[in-house]
């Protein structure tokens, strides 16, 4: 039975002559009489239109439908006929439906389960059939907690979760009218054994899979975040839901339930040392999927083991789970247990913190309000989305009106401690590696930033080593002279390509852009 069906039930027994359905409003039934009514007591998200749409579109017509977003047919239904009119404007589905009467076609007698005649709409209470309108993948959750799905997880989503694990996926891709695909060592990689996925399996899988709160959210919004548990794979996944042109979608990252250990991913002592520092900013950058988290997660580990002090987190979602070892760790996730960065970050300083982690510093108030908890005593680590350590303090003054652009870097240039700039390279031999640039403040470096001289900086790192200063283009040369990277891989990351060629040159690597170019 379609799940169109059951509105159309309604339009029979209610004497109805026209039903339209748009996205994000209420159903309208037209009445033989000329009034409307509202079908539902609350109104239908697009992807539920979508979903009703293409339930009922006949086989020849799926084409034209997913491609120009028109089709027109007659349905029947209990011995009625209708004309369905399924149309779609700037990606927004509507359907019009017309009721023609009685149909001229014989009609099979009905299945026992669905032969009882349906109770009047003008009999059911609007929770009751708002239950019998929308489609299973929009029903509330059961109360009892034995059969609610959300605990039970999904059997697609178990195969599909076990195989990114078995093939060592970093990344589930899940789209309408697409085969699953996973992201293998940086590339993407199509699942075998898995039909394309329509939007009324995807819908119901994510509902499986989603808190109450996200699905709201994916619902009302159209897009959600928050981290899944999944057991059985012995780590957590990092999800976000999206709706696009052709139906919903969404995307898993894996998240080990174990620590990163710093031993494994290369950090070097310089920058394990940070997690001792009693105040101060901290900044980890970097591209989407550089590695981010994982490198602040083993840092903030570091400070677990080795100090006595409260950790607070602010996470969106939260990733990794620190449980108490040295520290006090409170994990607070942004839209579940505050509102935003920047409301969590300043009722932080109210709540005893030694080290506090920002997941992200996305505006001009949240960069603010860290410069200030890192100011008066606390130390504080970040994330940023830019490309080298340099290019991150100017990101930081540029956010700020040109009045107090001079005052941000005084501030900054007593506050920032450390500025890590990574990007994540394919290894030789399979697997991933990351390269690091790491800025630490001295206080020459400290006195140019002040004076606004940034584009100095870089010559003071080369000649201060030995404080642990690494360029980006130093340390992609020494991932390609141990072996680990090979040439173009590194020219493609780096930021400065012209420098980057020159200091292959220097150090006696053989690099040939055009060869390099015509071997990719």
């Amino acid at each position: 039975m379609a799940q169109l069906d059951r509105l159309l039930t309604h339009v029979i027994t209610k004497a109805g002559s026209r039903l339209e359905l748009k996205a994000d409003r209420r159903p309208r039934l037209e009445l033989k009489s000329g009034e409307t009514i509202d079908l539902l007591p609350n109104p239908l998200p697009a992807v539920m239109v979508d979903v009703l749409a293409g339930d009922v579109v006949p086989p020849q017509l799926k084409g034209p439908w997913q491609k120009d977003g028109q089709a027109e047919f007659d349905y029947d239904l209990s011995g009625q006929c209708f004309r369905i009119r399924l149309s779609r404007y700037m990606e927004t589905p509507q359907i019009n439906v017309e009721h023609l009467g009685p149909s001229q076609k014989p009609i099979p007698a009905p299945p026992a389960a669905v032969a009882a005649t349906p109770k009047a709409a003008s009999d059911t209470p609007p929770a009751a059939l708002l239950e019998l309108a929308l489609p299973t993948a929009t029903r509330p959750a059961a109360s009892n907690p034995t059969t609610d799905r959300r605990s039970q997880g999904h059997p697609l989503a178990e195969r599909l979760l076990a195989t990114l694990l078995e093939k060592q996926g970093s990344d589930l891709h899940c789209t309408t009218h697409e085969p699953p695909l996973i992201r293998v060592h940086g590339d993407m990689k199509e699942l075998e054994g898995f039909d394309p996925l329509d939007p009324a399996t995807l819908l119901e899988m994510m509902e499986a899979l989603a808190t109450p709160l996200a699905w709201e959210r994916f619902q009302t919004h159209h897009d959600a975040d928050f981290a899944y548990a999944y057991e059985a794979g012995g780590c957590r996944l990092r999800v976000n839901y999206f709706q696009d042109r052709v139906g919903p979608g969404l995307v898993c990252r894996v998240i080990p339930n174990q620590l990163p250990d710093p031993d494994k991913l290369g950090i070097p002592d310089p920058v394990r040392r940070l997690a001792t520092l009693s105040k101060g900013l901290v900044l980890v950058t970097g591209p989407t999927g550089s590695g981010k988290s994982t490198t602040l997660a083993a840092i903030v580990d570091l400070a677990n083991q080795k100090r006595k002090d409260h950790i607070l987190t602010i996470e969106d979602p939260i990733e990794f789970v620190h449980p108490r070892k040295g520290c006090l760790v409170n994990q607070r996730e942004v839209g579940t247990h505050t509102d935003s960065f920047k409301s969590g970050l300043r009722a932080a300083l109210r709540e005893d913190p030694d080290v506090v982690l920002v997941g992200e510093m996305r505006d001009l108030e949240t960069i603010a309000i860290a410069l200030e908890t890192a100011a008066t005593g606390h130390l504080v680590f970040g994330t940023l989305h830019t490309s080298s350590a340099i290019g991150t303090i100017d990101r930081i003054v540029d956010q700020f009106p040109a009045d107090r652009q001079q005052q941000i870097r005084v501030m900054l240039a007593d506050a920032l401690k450390c500025v890590v700039s990574q990007v994540l390279l394919k290894r030789i031999g399979g697997g991933r590696v990351a390269a690091l640039e790491t800025l630490f403040i001295t206080p020459a470096i400290a006195n140019l930033m002040r004076e606004g001289k940034n584009f100095q900086i870089p010559s003071a790192m080369q000649t201060g080593r030995s404080y642990g200063q690494r360029l980006m283009n130093d340390a992609l040369v020494d991932l390609m002279q141990s072996r680990k990277v090979e040439p173009m891989e590194a020219y493609l990351k780096c930021p400065d390509k012209e420098s980057f060629i020159a200091a292959c040159k220097r150090a006696g690597i053989p690099f040939d852009l055009r060869l390099g170019e015509a071997e990719g």
